[in-house]
């Protein structure tokens, strides 16, 4: 005679139930041709993770990491799920936790958009807001240790929680919407760092399909991740909370993973936001800081090759939308208040596209 399932169980296959049908529901994600000068012979592809439901590229790590903890038995029927966020993580995490009927706190440093902690609130969330970026981690374990719930800890499981090989990870999406393109194997993809969680699961997944992509990951101006990369650091190295949201690290995350990266490149926070704003101009995309840093990047990678004479393409993230940020990044006072000034950058930006030619 079949034995019925454990309460604990029952509950959990129908949580997993529900997040597989929130996903079967759920279109692809778009990969847009940005439009370059045609005799570069040079083609970008940004892949636009800010229409997901709950708007980012954290998206597809919240469900990960939701379905971890449901199949390792940590998530349970009424179990309170705490996270460490810069935010998008957070919004992400409070609509699954929705729609499963969990509560949800996010604790966050106080200098965290006012429009990220109004999402997660209309996800049914809560925030709980600490000084300095440095405690979140104890605080929300603590918080989660008090309310006899589970701390999600992205930082840690955020390069385990996501099949590398495959299984509808982002990697597989880009290969598969680049099938037909004149490139279908790019020459560099190029991520940021926040978990490390997107490059390790990229990283891994071009060395186990052995792909010639190479992969480049940007970071903010004083980030631990490029010196961890970089210096050969690993653990220790150190750095100061990130002006950009999302990306950048004081210290070096469980999750990120240095071996898997080809190539590292330091971007000044300035440059981000001058990046950010150019893209509006020139693909009328309205995206978010942190987009900004990845396309940074992607301007020094496209003029290498063109200075070089290589063609082939080059893909790179929307990691959210600008409304998330109307009143900071996209706010003259407050990029004033912060001392970032993004002219110099983007001067630097309107002569690459005026002669190919990188001079920053």
């Amino acid at each position: 005679m079949k034995q019925p399932l454990s309460p604990d169980r029952t509950w959990a296959n129908e949580a997993v139930r529900r997040i597989n049908a929130e996903n079967n529901r759920s279109a692809d994600t778009h990969l847009y041709s940005v439009p370059l000068p045609e005799h570069w012979g040079v083609q970008l592809y940004l892949k636009d993770e800010s229409t997901h439901r709950s708007g980012s590229l954290k998206h597809r790590l919240a469900r990960s990491l939701f379905l971890f903890g449901l199949v390792n038995g940590w998530i349970k029927e009424d179990t309170t799920i705490v996270e460490a966020s810069s935010g998008s993580t957070a919004v992400s995490e409070a609509y699954f936790a929705q729609l499963l009927g969990l509560p949800f706190i996010a604790v966050m440093a106080r200098t965290t958009s006012p429009e990220k902690i109004a999402l997660i609130e209309q996800f049914g969330g809560s925030c709980l807001l600490v000084d300095h970026a440095s405690e979140v981690y104890a605080t929300a374990a603590e918080v989660a240790h008090t309310a006899k719930g589970h701390y999600m800890d992205q930082f840690t499981y955020a390069e385990r929680a996501t099949d590398w090989r495959g299984n509808n990870n982002i990697a597989e999406s880009i290969f598969g919407q680049l099938a037909l393109e004149e490139h279908p194997i790019p020459a560099w993809i190029v991520v940021g760092a926040g978990t490390g969680g997107t490059s390790a699961t990229i990283g891994r997944y071009l060395r186990y399909h052995c792909y010639g992509t190479r992969l480049a990951v940007v970071d903010p101006e004083n980030s631990a991740f490029y010196p961890a990369w970089h210096d050969s650091a690993g653990e220790k190295a150190t750095g100061l909370p990130s002006r950009i949201e999302g990306i950048g690290r004081p210290r070096m995350e469980p999750s990120f993973v240095p071996g898997v990266i080809d190539h590292m490149i330091q971007v000044p926070d300035a440059a981000s936001i001058a990046a950010m704003r150019h893209l509006h101009g020139l693909a009328g995309l309205h995206a978010g800081p942190s987009t900004g840093t990845n396309l940074w990047g992607v301007w020094q990678l496209i003029a290498a090759m063109v200075q070089e004479g290589r063609t082939g393409s080059v893909v790179s993230l929307m990691c959210d939308g600008g409304d998330r940020y109307a009143g900071s990044y996209y706010n003259p006072e407050w990029l004033a208040m912060q001392g970032l000034d993004p002219v110099p950058h983007e001067t630097t930006l309107r002569r690459f596209f005026d002669s190919g030619v990188w001079s920053a």
